[in-house]
C-alpha cells in the first residue's frame, strides 16, 4: 500500500538498488524465444538513429529478439547497423515520414511481439496520430485483448502528442500501456504546464490508465494492483541524461524489460533505474556531460548482473 501525506498524494517509495533485488528480473531462459520479442515502429528517413538506439537499448536489456519497423528508404541501411534486428520498410511520405499505410506488411509481428515501441524517430505529428489509430483500429478489429492479453505497448517521442488525441479510444491498450514522456510532453499529455512533477506524472497515469516514467519518477494507476506503491522516484543520475538519444534508449530498455516477463511497472523502475545509473558510470569515467546516448545501453548488462545476482 502507498504512503500518502496530508494532501492524499502518494509519497513516492525510493527505487534503491536494495529494492531492485527484492524485485529481481525473471530469469533468463534457455533461449532468445523464452526472453521475448520487441518491435520499434518509428525511424523516419532524418531520424533513423532513435528506432537504433531504442533497439539496441531492448537487446542490451535482455530482450531475445527485435524487429525495427522504420520507413522503407532506411530500413536496408538500419539492418546493416544493428545486424542482431529484423528490418522492415514502411511507407513513407516523399519527404520521408513514417504512414500508417504499412501495418498489413508487420502484421505477422504485432501479433508475435511481447512488446512494441511506437515513437523513437517518426517525425511528424500528425503521422504520428494516424499510426495510432490504426493500431488502435487494429486491436478493435481482433476484438480489442485490452488488459487480457496482447503485447506491451510503449509510446515515446511524437507518439505521446499523438495519443492525445485518440485518448476516447485506448480501451484495447488498457492493463498494458506504458509512456515515457520529458517534462515537455508530459504537458502536451496534461493540455497544461507541469506544476508539479510528482502529482502530474500520477495525474497522466490516472487519466491514461498507464504506467508513466517521467524524469525519475515512475507512476502506476491508482487501483490496479494495491500491494504495490503507486509512485517510485530514481535516486540516481547526472544532468548529462540531457543529451540527444537518451529518452530513445530509456524507452528501448523499458520494452526489452517489459518483453522478458516484467510487469509494466517493474519495466518501468528497473529501466528508468538502469538509464540513470548508466549515466553515473559515464559520468564517472568521461564527466558529468558530454557522453553519447549510444553509450548509455552498453552499461546496461553489467548494471543488472550487479543487481540481479
Amino acid at each position: 500500500m502507498s504512503t500518502r501525506g496530508k494532501n492524499g498524494a502518494a509519497w513516492p517509495t525510493l527505487v534503491t538498488p536494495s529494492l531492485l533485488r527484492d524485485w529481481p528480473l525473471p530469469a533468463p531462459g534457455e533461449d532468445k524465444y523464452s526472453r521475448g520479442s520487441v518491435l520499434v515502429i518509428g525511424g523516419a528517413r532524418a531520424t533513423p538513429g532513435a528506432a537504433l538506439l531504442a533497439g539496441t537499448a531492448a537487446l542490451r536489456a535482455g530482450a531475445g529478439k527485435l524487429t525495427l519497423a522504420v520507413g522503407e528508404s532506411v530500413a536496408v541501411q538500419l539492418g546493416v547497423a544493428l545486424p542482431e534486428c529484423g528490418a522492415m520498410g514502411l511507407p513513407e511520405t516523399p519527404d520521408g515520414s513514417v504512414t500508417a499505410e504499412g501495418l498489413d506488411r508487420i502484421s505477422s509481428y504485432l501479433d508475435r511481439s511481447d512488446a512494441i515501441l511506437v515513437g523513437p524517430g517518426l517525425d511528424d505529428p500528425d503521422l504520428a496520430e494516424e499510426l495510432l489509430r490504426a493500431l488502435l483500429e487494429r486491436e478493435e478489429g481482433r476484438g480489442g485483448p485490452g488488459a487480457a492479453g496482447g503485447p506491451a505497448v510503449v509510446l515515446d517521442a511524437y507518439a505521446l502528442g499523438g495519443l492525445v488525441k485518440v485518448g476516447d479510444l485506448l480501451e484495447p491498450w488498457m492493463g498494458r500501456l506504458i509512456l515515457t514522456p520529458n517534462p515537455k510532453e508530459a504537458a502536451v499529455l496534461l493540455g497544461r504546464e507541469v506544476e508539479d512533477l510528482e502529482a502530474d506524472v500520477a495525474e497522466i497515469a490516472a487519466k491514461y490508465r498507464a504506467v508513466v516514467s517521467c524524469q525519475g519518477l515512475i507512476a502506476r494507476p491508482p487501483g490496479d494492483a494495491p500491494e504495490e506503491p503507486e509512485l517510485w522516484k530514481i535516486t540516481t543520475g547526472y544532468g548529462g541524461l540531457g543529451t540527444s538519444g537518451s529518452g530513445d534508449v530509456l524507452a528501448g530498455a523499458i520494452a526489452g524489460l517489459r518483453a522478458r516477463g516484467t510487469s509494466e511497472a517493474q519495466a518501468a523502475c528497473w529501466g528508468t533505474h538502469l538509464h540513470a545509473a548508466a549515466a553515473d558510470r559515464l559520468a564517472s569515467r568521461l564527466g558529468p556531460l558530454g557522453f553519447l546516448a549510444r553509450e548509455l545501453a552498453d552499461e546496461v548488462p553489467a548494471l543488472m548482473l550487479e543487481l540481479n545476482t
